[in-house]
């Protein structure tokens, strides 16, 4: 069965998609091909993102993912946006969801740990809404 493709969009392609990215692989990495990307890329991924991604979920982000623009992944079947509280990337055609994240860059562990949550709830209900 071939997987639909799932990418988490945002502007700099450094913090609340790679975290996307990093779970879906993690949780739906069965139901979908999980890629991010943004308008724009960053030369890191968010160090507090990779340090709480490996102490809660033991994934090391900057082992398997970096930051990259829309057009360096493949066309993908599911498109959502993180949120657009930093401005709306443009990828060509609408979204099929807008998550609404808020950007946790610069804020506490535990802004960090609630998007996270958030983003992992989100991919669960995506696999249910699929299977």
């Amino acid at each position: 069965m071939n997987k639909k493709k799932l990418a988490f969009i945002c502007v700099h392609n450094s913090c609340r998609s790679q975290i996307a990215e990093a779970l879906g692989k993690k949780l739906a990495g069965d139901v979908f091909e999980c890629y991010s990307a943004g308008t724009e890329t960053k030369p890191q991924i968010n160090q507090d993102a990779v340090r709480l991604m490996k102490e809660l979920y033991d994934i090391d982000m900057e082992q398997t993912q970096y930051s990259k623009t829309f057009d360096k992944i493949p066309v993908p079947d599911i498109a959502v946006s993180m949120g657009c509280d930093v401005g709306c990337p443009y990828i060509g055609r609408a979204f099929d969801e807008n998550w609404g994240l808020q950007d946790p860059t610069g804020q506490s562990d535990e802004v960090f740990i609630s998007v996270m949550r958030e983003i992992e709830r989100n991919i669960i209900r995506l696999v249910d809404k699929e299977k």
